[in-house]
């Protein structure tokens, strides 16, 4: 069933735990995360990187995880992951998200605090609410972090933007980590103290179990994870027999392996059993 961001989110601040957000990419990513929600009864964000709302990619995309929306009876949030801008929002909404991420971190703060509220404000006019970025979450191929995300900074922003949940930058960093992250706990309990609204950790894959349940703790309530889901499938792609040249025969191992991952981040956050 198809909730809204906000919505959802609150199913997990009431029963303190973090809703898996998870990038997908084709019918069968979208299928192993839809069959590991059903199966473990489990609230989930399906969700699509930006630039796939610059190309037909993410049409195609949309009718399949709203139909998974449709036929699953656990709440869905379908979420446009780092909005690049007011064209992709725009896009985004009008193929049917139910929740809209727009990432301007790189702006100043104060250019940051007024687009956000712009789109904020757009969003919350169609029914959809929205999550900020404060303090730019980067790559782990950068040279460096950039700088945390200040508690006080975020009080104002999240006063002054009216956004539904903000992403924060407390150590993490998108792709695949050379060495496990260690993340700030304590900036995420004083965020959460000063905002009370949920946190959004980005860059999930690759940070450690017992800081991932450390953060969840802290205040966390979604956690994204894209590259390791990737992983997941591509690993059982390269390992699958390629005699087998029917395609939907071929993809079914990659769809249990993106399930089996799915449902590991699905334990993990502790959303497993939080809905009947």
């Amino acid at each position: 069933m198809l909730y809204g961001l906000k919505e959802i989110l609150s199913l997990a601040e009431k029963g303190e735990f973090a809703v898996p957000a998870f990038n997908v990419y084709n019918m069968e990513t979208v299928m192993g995360v839809a069959q590991a929600a059903e199966e473990l009864r489990s609230p989930v964000i399906i969700q699509c990187y930006s630039r796939l709302f610059d190309n037909e990619e993410g049409e195609y995309l949309s009718k399949l995880i709203l139909k998974a929306a449709e036929k699953l009876t656990v709440p869905v949030c379908y979420h446009l992951d780092h909005g690049a801008g007011r064209k992709e929002v725009i896009r985004a909404l009008r193929l049917g998200t139910t929740g809209i991420m727009l990432d301007v971190s790189t702006l100043s703060f104060k250019d940051n605090v007024s687009e956000t509220k712009l789109i904020t404000d757009f969003c919350l006019g169609a029914g959809v609410s929205t999550e900020g970025e404060l303090g730019h979450i980067g790559s782990t191929s950068d040279a460096s972090l950039s700088a945390y995300t200040d508690p006080s900074e975020a009080e104002v922003f999240v006063k002054d933007t009216g956004v539904s949940a903000l992403a924060i930058m407390v150590g993490t960093a998108h792709g695949r980590y050379k060495k496990a992250p260690v993340l700030d706990i304590a900036r995420i309990a004083e965020i959460k103290k000063r905002t009370s609204i949920p946190l959004v950790l980005h860059g999930g894959s690759g940070v450690p179990d017992d800081q991932i349940k450390a953060a969840v703790k802290a205040g966390i309530r979604k956690i994204n994870f894209g590259t390791d889901l990737c992983y997941s499938f591509l690993d059982a792609v390269f390992a699958s027999d390629r005699s087998k040249y029917a395609i939907d025969v071929f993809m079914k191992e990659p769809v249990k392996s993106v399930k089996a991952y799915a449902e590991s981040k699905i334990r993990l956050l502790g959303s497993d059993n939080k809905y009947e």
